[in-house]
């Protein structure tokens, strides 16, 4: 077998794990918004608690991408942020007061910071054989397939026996899915920086004047950004969707996403940077969509989102 499609091989295996990571965590996702209303948190609080959730999951992968590189036990930090990123979720059934539900989403957030710096040096080994556009792209697809089957789960377990609680319990079974898939990748896989065809390590005092330019463009997209928990309560706040649909709503983005993903990956690797400047100019324009009160606009919002 060549070297490139043992690295396809890897890269489809390590996006089935990611897959059911995200069947889980955004099943969980597509309601905590709307469950969060139900145990008497307000819009402020839901918003602040997303807020958090994200600020954490994205503030500490510097310090984890920093020990990653450091004891390069990738594959162990990786499986650490999985478990924790998956096997909060289920738990978030027994939660009988808004600050237990807070505290499990933002644990599942914490797990999910741990996870993705090791994960994405994994990953960048198989990719670098497959076009690095098409190879986040492909893993990006089939992360956001299961961010589709995910909410869908959730949906069908509220019609036909309601309760929130019950959409939580569901997601145990693609959480222990992914964790089992997961340890299995790691027998297979222990080296996947075997998959590069050639190492050059370079010495570099600071980083490029590029990269904080970059960064500073980054940060004002997420500073345009609303989590979903926030706009599922306005959804549900609002009348504009019941509970039943709401996670149908969301599956409709994560749809999209994974669609996206594909086209602009392949786009990236044949025009560069570019593509990335489009796909923000397209999506900026959820947030007026989203929030207002039709809900045709918010359908569309969602698509942007």
């Amino acid at each position: 077998m060549g070297q490139k499609t043992t690295a396809l091989k890897f890269v489809i295996l390590l996006g089935f794990v990611s897959l059911c990571a995200d069947a889980t965590y955004e099943g969980a996702r597509s309601i905590t918004g709307a469950y969060l209303e139900t145990l008497g948190a307000s819009g402020t609080l839901v918003g602040l608690i997303a807020g958090f959730g994200e600020l954490v999951s994205y503030g500490l992968r510097i310090t984890i991408g920093y020990l990653s590189d450091r004891t390069h036990q990738y594959w162990s930090i990786t499986t650490i942020g999985y478990f924790l990123n998956t096997a909060v979720v289920p738990l978030l059934a027994l939660a009988a007061r808004w600050e237990v539900a807070a505290g499990l989403m933002i644990a599942e957030r914490t797990g999910k910071a741990i996870r993705t710096p090791p994960r994405d040096a994994l990953l960048s080994h198989g990719v670098s054989q497959l076009g690095r556009g098409f190879g986040f792209g492909l893993h990006e697809a089939m992360d956001q397939t299961g961010a589709v089957m995910g909410p869908l789960a959730v949906a069908a377990v509220l019609y036909w026996w309601g309760g929130y609680q019950n959409g939580f319990v569901i997601l145990i079974v693609p959480a222990i899915l992914g964790l089992l898939l997961l340890l299995i990748l790691r027998q297979l896989y222990p080296n996947p920086q075997n998959f590069e065809e050639e190492t050059s390590v370079q010495h570099q005092q600071e980083l490029p004047r590029v990269f904080w330019i970059y960064l500073g463009a980054v940060a004002l997209v997420a500073a345009g950004y609303a989590d979903f928990p926030l706009i599922a309560y306005h959804l549900q706040k609002q009348d504009i969707a019941s509970g039943l649909i709401i996670p149908l709503i969301y599956a409709l983005a994560m749809g999209v996403d994974a669609i996206a993903a594909l086209i602009f990956g392949r786009l990236f690797d044949r025009n560069g940077i570019s593509i990335l400047m489009l796909a923000v100019l397209i999506s900026c324009v959820f947030a007026p969509l989203v929030f207002s009160d039709n809900t045709n606009f918010t359908l569309a919002g969602m698509i942007f989102w």
